[in-house]
This record gives structure tokens, sequence and C-alpha cells, in this order.
């Protein structure tokens, strides 16, 4: 077993302690890629995986659509009846695909972040009654973080 092999295996470990199934899952294919001999698929899933991954929680979000459960008059109830709730969804998801986006950048200019995302989930969600987030929207959080640290630095 060689570094990355335990590397993996450590990551799968924190998601295990961390109880992120997302992260203990993806951990656990890598690691059996690799385990199995077929690490040369690794340079087509990181060419790919990403938009694949995005597609598929796109899909999932507009089921809902899709299926009926949410109407167009339901959709227009939601900012017209709904209040400032409605809005705040709009704003929210505004933020989060955002930070989601500058996730991607930050995760694919220094991909060793995603070490500190992991330990930061396990910590929140041990010792702060936190729950597991999407790694991306973490990523974004981080990528903000890091420009107010640079600009602080700098002294704007």
């Amino acid at each position: 077993m060689g570094q990355p092999d335990l590397v993996l295996l450590a990551i799968l470990g924190l998601g295990a302690l961390g109880r992120n199934p997302l992260v203990t899952a993806a951990a656990g294919i890598l690691l059996l890629l690799r385990l199995m001999g077929l690490a040369s698929w690794l340079p087509l899933l990181e060419q790919h995986a990403m938009s694949l991954g995005l597609v598929l929680l796109i899909v999932a979000v507009l089921i809902p659509f899709a299926d009926g459960q949410v109407t167009v008059q339901q959709t227009v109830q939601s900012f017209t009846r709904g209040g400032l709730a409605g809005y705040a969804g709009l704003v929210a998801g505004f933020v989060a695909a955002v930070l989601g986006a500058r996730g991607i950048v930050l995760l694919e200019q220094n991909p060793h972040v995603i070490i500190g995302l992991i330990f930061g989930t396990l910590v929140g969600v041990a010792f702060f009654q936190g729950i597991p987030v999407g790694p991306l929207t973490a990523a974004g959080f981080a990528a903000v973080l890091l420009e107010l640290l640079t600009l602080l630095r700098r002294g704007f």
C-alpha cells in the first residue's frame, strides 16, 4: 500500500468519523480503484467527474419541477405570499451558487485544501453539533476567507 492509498484511507476514516457519507464513499471508491489496479482511470475521472456530479445534482434539484410536485403557481407564490422567506431563499441560493463556483476554482488550484475542509467538517460535526455540508460551498467560503486575509495582510 503506497502513500496515495494511505492518504485515501485516512480521508475515508475522517469521513466516517465526521459522519460524512459522501467523503467516505468518494475516498472508498478511489481507494478501491487503486487497489484493483484501475488507477489509469483516475485522469478520466478527474476530467469528467465534477461536471457529471454537478449535472446529477442539478437533476436532483429539478425533479420536483419535472414530476409536478412544484407548480408555476407555487413558484410565483413563494415570492408573492412567502414574504421574506422566499427572498431569503433566493439570496441564499445565489450566494451558495457563487461560493460553489469559487470553491471549484480553489480546489482546482489548491487540491490540498480538501484535507482542511475534511478536518474542519469533522470538528464542526463532532464538537459543535454541525452537519456535513458540500465541499464546494465550504471551499468557496475558504476562498472568500483567503481573499479577505490577503486584503488584511496587504492593508487593503
